[in-house]
């Protein structure tokens, strides 16, 4: 069993869990619930840089990234960098994250917010939206297309944006459906954790233009998304350069600033 099969077992038992105990009426009534979302993929056709700058603690394949930020201090210095959108992981056990994370986020910042989560189930969809979220991530990988089709249609009815991440064409060919808004190729592989540039490169041509491309994982440097633009990418997700540093926010302006050159 690989680390993304046992992820998903996991969190299968922990929305069963949540389910017994917070009611889906709690969840629609909370303040967040009627606000109108922001359209990352709007901001990202009209950016020059494209960033989706990440709060992340740690991951299963680096263990601690960085525990010396609060939220706040993360996501302000990013919108002040200039970035689209910001990614914030919500899984607990294996990326130290929180739907605490989400709401404080949304208390700080007025850019649009993925909830970054492996999402198996509608309740989840609800809990992203009332925590201030604009838009869920959908993983290819661990969803059939009937899944796939039913989660994307229940996040649009809620006014949410939905970015669906792929690994292969493989995993391409069975999403591709209206109710996306941004394709993502992850360059990292989450069964092995080898990551290359490669699988956005072999993929490009494959995305159909009325969606998004977004670029996820392994992206260190601005070479690599001048690298990566001509393959019409529009949006490069960035988490762990930024986190590993001593202020993410400055590392975040500093990146932008290169790439607006």
């Amino acid at each position: 069993m690989n680390i993304l099969d046992k992820i998903i077992i996991d969190k299968q038992r922990e929305v069963v869990l949540k389910k017994s105990i917070i009611p889906v009426s709690q969840l629609e009534s909370s303040v967040f619930f009627e606000r109108k979302t922001i359209s990352l993929s709007q901001k990202l056709k009209e950016s020059n840089s494209g960033i989706i700058a990440e709060h992340k603690r740690r991951s299963p394949s680096k263990s601690i990234i960085n525990n010396n930020f609060t939220v706040e201090e993360v996501v302000k210095g990013y919108e002040n960098a200039g970035a689209c959108g910001i990614s914030v992981l919500t899984d607990g056990k294996y990326f130290g994250g929180s739907l605490d994370d989400l709401i404080l986020a949304r208390a700080s910042v007025n850019i649009p917010l993925l909830r970054k989560e492996f999402i198996v189930d509608e309740y989840q969809i609800l809990e992203a939206k009332a925590h201030g979220a604009d838009l869920i991530l959908l993983i290819a990988a661990v969803l059939t297309r009937d899944e796939i089709k039913s989660l994307s249609e229940f996040a649009k009815k809620l006014g949410l944006e939905v970015l669906l991440e792929v690994h292969n064409q493989e995993e391409l060919e069975k999403s591709i459906m209206p109710t996306l808004d941004m394709i993502g190729v992850n360059n990292r592989n989450l069964k092995t954790f080898e990551v290359s540039l490669d699988f956005s490169k072999q993929l490009a041509s494959k995305i159909p233009d009325e969606f998004v491309k977004v670029s996820e994982s392994g992206i260190s440097s601005v070479d690599a998304i001048n690298e990566l633009k001509p393959y019409g990418y529009k949006g490069f997700l960035i988490g762990e350069n930024f986190m590993k540093t001593d202020n993410a926010g400055n590392a975040a302006k500093d990146f932008i600033k290169q790439l607006d050159k």
